[in-house]
């Protein structure tokens, strides 16, 4: 095994100390998925997290008011005496979270120009998640998306269900055209307990098509995380001749010219990205665009941080929607909680 900078990667540590990357390249010779992600979970140090759910746990989270149907043992009895008003304390769960990972396995996928193709690469990433995250006790699902036929995995942590899911991650595509947004619907459907959703895609889509089933998985109370996965080529037209170029999906040929085609190509391509981060924008969903090239590790640390901040962010919108104020646009001054108002 080489790592990124063309040394033997025998203890997962260079000689400087600093943790070794593994060369995709190299990774991809393993022909065994869930050894593969092994590899990459074994190579990564990895810190416990929290998720933002909520239960009965050591740490105090926030007030909200008292409904009708609430444990009346989660009354704070002091601040009622304070303030002769009802308010139920919440928590922050430490137990497991529900992951579920949308994977695209449609026909453009199957590109690639590194000797492994954006799906290979894709179901490395999904099956490293999926490892990284059953080791952290959490419980993970797949769904695959743009194919005939869509395969569904309910979210568990039990023996044999890491397994069960590298078998569907193995599985050979039969998707032919993009239809991702169909697929997202359909699992917003299904995932009828909020937890984290990755969706592994190129994004080769019209942006539009995604905001409806993006919102359906918010509105289902899901943080929403986007790994658009690319060939390096994709980004800069890295043709050197002119070619005859076939769509994958819907094998129509065209003959294109880099020289006259590259500019009018990278700006539908700074379009469209555009349009998609809008598109995430708008729906609180984080976007993270990831090369094919670039090792897997990273993309996991990337992963978590992302998912870390939009879990933060999403805490906060719901702890000052309890409260009634609004939002603060940073994280530099807390919201003011409903107990503290309680006090004043």
């Amino acid at each position: 095994m080489r790592t990124a900078s063309g040394q033997a990667a025998a203890s997962g540590s260079s000689s400087t100390g600093r943790r070794s990357l593994i060369d995709p390249i190299a990774l991809m010779q393993i022909k065994n998925l869930t050894l593969r992600a092994k590899t990459v979970v074994d190579g990564f140090t990895a810190g416990l997290h929290r998720s933002p759910l909520r239960g009965f746990s050591v740490e105090f989270a926030e007030y909200r008011p008292y409904v009708l149907g609430d444990d009346p043992r989660s009354l704070d009895w002091k601040l009622l005496a304070r303030t002769d008003r009802y308010y139920v304390k919440q928590f922050e769960d430490e137990t497991n979270r529900r992951c579920y990972l949308a994977i695209d396995q449609s026909k453009s996928m199957e590109y690639g120009t590194q000797g492994y193709t954006k799906s290979e690469y894709a179901r490395t990433l999904a099956a490293t998640i999926a490892y990284y995250l059953s080791l952290q006790r959490d419980a993970v699902g797949v769904m695959t998306c743009g194919t005939a036929k869509s395969e569904f995995l309910p979210p568990r942590h039990r023996t044999g269900h890491l397994q069960h899911l590298m078998r569907i991650l193995e599985l050979e595509s039969t998707g032919i055209h993009s239809d991702l947004a169909q697929s997202l619907e359909q699992l917003a459907g299904l995932s009828r307990r909020r937890g984290m959703v990755v969706i592994i895609s190129d994004l080769l889509t019209e942006p539009d098509s995604l905001l409806q089933p993006l919102g359906y998985l918010r509105g289902r109370g899901h943080d929403v995380l986007v790994i658009r996965i690319l060939d390096r080529s994709e980004i800069d037209l890295s043709i050197k001749a002119s070619s005859m170029l076939q769509d994958l999906e819907s094998g129509q040929e065209m003959y294109v010219d880099p020289t006259l085609a590259r500019s009018l190509y990278r700006q539908r391509f700074d379009t469209h990205e555009a349009q998609l981060l809008e598109i995430c924008h708008r729906r609180k969903a984080r976007l993270l665009t990831v090369t094919v090239d670039q090792p897997l590790e990273t993309v996991l640390l990337e992963m978590l941080g992302a998912a870390s901040s939009v879990s933060a962010k999403q805490a906060m919108a719901r702890s000052a929607a309890v409260s009634g104020s609004k939002p603060l646009a940073t994280t530099s001054k807390p919201p003011t909680t409903t107990a503290q108002k309680a006090k004043e």
